[in-house]
């Protein structure tokens, strides 16, 4: 199994963490979406062989690339 993190730095962004809240797609468990208010960090934790399409859907509503984009393989057990 892949798991990515994927985390926009919203500080210059003219979207702000409870917009993306307040619109959030559903995704299928156990992905999830994370932020940090703190520091104006908002992503996805995305499980799976494919990335959600909702990772699009939050690209387009910040309108950059994540800043940062990891992928790991995950030792299923």
């Amino acid at each position: 199994m892949i798991v990515r993190v994927l985390i926009w730095n919203l500080f210059d962004s003219k979207t702000t963490i409870d917009e993306l809240r307040n619109a959030l797609v559903s995704l299928e468990p156990p992905s999830t979406w994370i932020w940090n208010e703190a520091n104006e960090r908002f992503g996805i934790l995305a499980f799976g062989d494919e990335l959600p399409e909702a990772a699009g859907w939050a690209r387009d509503l910040i309108g950059e690339e994540p800043d940062v984009y990891e992928e790991f393989d995950a030792l299923e057990i």
